[in-house]
């Protein structure tokens, strides 16, 4: 994987803050930390929030549905406690109070996303704009700067228009790369003069990986011989394809902005990624292996198309001809795509070696051939903090400003400010 010697000119970093219910005790010592413990410069904000898990409001002033919306409903018992995105923390209604909060805790940044089908109820531009969606979000992103605090957007959470998912499979084809760009300049075109720092994708990886290699994220998609309560889905193309798909839309996406607006605008692009860093579980040459596959498999998926214009070479060797291949044209719209990264890291694994190779079926969760684990020898690879209060339910929970738990010491998002290529 090339992502080796990256220049860094800058270092732009948020802190991660996750509101949640369920008091946590951290089990180290955060009290002498304080602002001047960090560079010049930090900008203290909140998490991604993805705008189903925050806003609420699922069926008010002119939203479509997206597929998180009808995933919540149809699978209920896929979601913890059977909660859903309906009411949430009730944003759309409380962004005021919120937006006061985080002013009283001193914070510089918000970084929020914006619900693609409450801006465009159908997902694509000819089918309409929802004024009242641009209304909110021209809203929040005026109340956030007359406070203080630096609006830092992301378009696409996870939250697909079910409309898109209907008519074609969303990101299953190749259509959504045209949607999502449109969906994004109309963004450029309403919020650009006052968003300044802007996301297009959180996370492909987790998307593609639990909606379509285990399916117990929406759209809930895998193949039937994995047992895992999937009714459509091929775990072994559909990830690839998916993620495909995904970089094509994002670097659409920032073609867009920097031949249209950047110049006027002066703001910033980039996506962000997800990374777990990957530990031998021995000494074992093939265990050594088997980590920088993993690492290639969930990391150089996505930077190496950015940085190189091409898949990684484990990833094309081992997958074969069921990942999709970049034309010139493409990997030259994707290599360079980005003035940020960022990146989004909250765990390591053990990554063992384990030979898939004669499998009957294939499928992404196993093409890496490496089995990975968060302990070793009944030894877990760090302190246990807060994983059963990062799944989506507790996000889902409406809070009291009495009952919130500001917890600080889960996961940095830091955007790293690289030179473009392009």
């Amino acid at each position: 994987m090339a992502f080796q010697g990256y220049p860094i000119l800058g270092l732009l970093a948020l802190l991660g803050m996750l509101i949640n219910v369920i008091a946590v005790t951290p089990s180290y010592d955060t009290t002498s930390l304080n602002r001047s413990s960090f560079p010049r410069g930090f900008i203290f904000g909140t998490a991604a929030s993805a705008a189903y898990q925050q806003e609420g409001a699922a069926k008010e002033d002119g939203k479509g549905p997206s597929i998180w919306d009808t995933y919540t409903h149809r699978y209920p018992g896929r979601i913890k406690d059977g909660s859903n995105g309906d009411v949430a923390v009730d944003q759309y209604h409380r962004y005021k109070e919120d937006v006061g909060i985080m002013k009283e805790m001193g914070l510089d940044a918000y970084r929020f996303s914006i619900s693609w089908s409450r801006v465009l109820p159908k997902g694509k531009l000819c089918e309409g704009v929802n004024k009242e969606g641009i209304k909110y979000y021209n809203n929040l992103i005026n109340e956030l700067l007359a406070n203080g605090l630096q609006p830092f957007v992301t378009l696409f959470y996870w939250d697909l228009p079910q409309a898109l998912e209907d008519e074609y499979g969303g990101f299953l084809s190749s259509h959504v790369v045209d949607d999502f760009r449109d969906y994004a300049e109309l963004c450029f075109k309403e919020f650009g003069d006052r968003v300044k720092h802007w996301t297009t994708l959180n996370d492909p990886w987790g998307y593609s990986l639990g909606g379509y290699a285990y399916g117990a994220l929406a759209p809930g998609r895998c193949s039937d011989w994995q047992q895992l309560g999937c009714i459509d889905g091929d775990s072994g193309t559909e990830p690839y394809l998916v993620s495909h798909n995904h970089l094509l839309a994002h670097a659409s996406a920032v073609k867009v902005y920097k031949e249209k607006y950047q110049a006027a605008q002066k703001g910033i692009i980039g996506i962000t990624v997800a990374v777990n860093w990957m530990v031998p579980f021995s000494d074992a040459r093939q265990d050594k292996i088997a980590a920088r596959t993993a690492l290639d498999f969930m990391y150089g998926w996505f930077m190496d198309p950015l940085t190189t214009g091409d898949y990684p070479h484990s990833m094309r060797c081992l997958v074969g001809d069921r990942l999709p291949k970049l034309t010139k044209e493409q990997s030259k719209l994707v290599n360079g795509s980005f003035d940020f990264l960022g990146l989004n890291y909250f765990t390591a694994n053990y990554a063992a070696y384990s030979d898939y190779s004669k499998a009957e079926n294939t499928s992404y969760i196993t093409d890496s051939q490496a089995d990975l684990s968060s302990e070793r020898n009944g030894i877990p690879i760090g302190p246990e903090e807060l994983m059963n209060s990062m799944m989506p339910p507790c996000h889902l929970r409406k809070p009291s400003k009495t009952t919130i738990e500001l917890i600080i010491t889960i996961v940095i998002f830091a955007i790293f400010i690289v030179p473009s290529s392009k």
